[in-house]
């Protein structure tokens, strides 16, 4: 199991419409994709981190992961709206730690 984050911030101003379109764009289209699994939208509550957004999903393995991230939905969508609309990420991927998942 992986388990992929990502952390961003957004051009658009927090409640707007273009935050919004951007929000619900990503949730129609990443989910669609087969291979995700547990998809999850989070705001950020702290003001420890400067990035406003998670994007959470789990893949069943790494051919799935690797399956979404050269999936054309995914493509795309990184090509038509996050290089334009997000101003700061950080991505992160994990896989359970030792053969129980500790």
């Amino acid at each position: 199991m992986i388990r992929h984050t990502v952390t961003f911030s957004l051009i658009h101003e927090p409640g707007s419409s273009g935050e919004r379109e951007f929000l619900d764009a990503a949730v129609t289209t990443l989910t669609a994709i087969p291979v995700v699994q547990d998809f999850r939208v989070s705001r950020q509550i702290s003001e420890k981190s400067p990035l406003n957004f998670q994007f959470e999903m789990k893949f069943d393995g790494v051919e799935a992961f690797n399956s979404y991230n050269d999936h054309p939905a995914h493509v795309g969508f990184v090509e038509t709206r996050w290089a334009y609309e997000v101003s700061d990420f950080q991505e992160f991927d994990f896989e359970p730690y030792g053969p129980e998942g500790r």
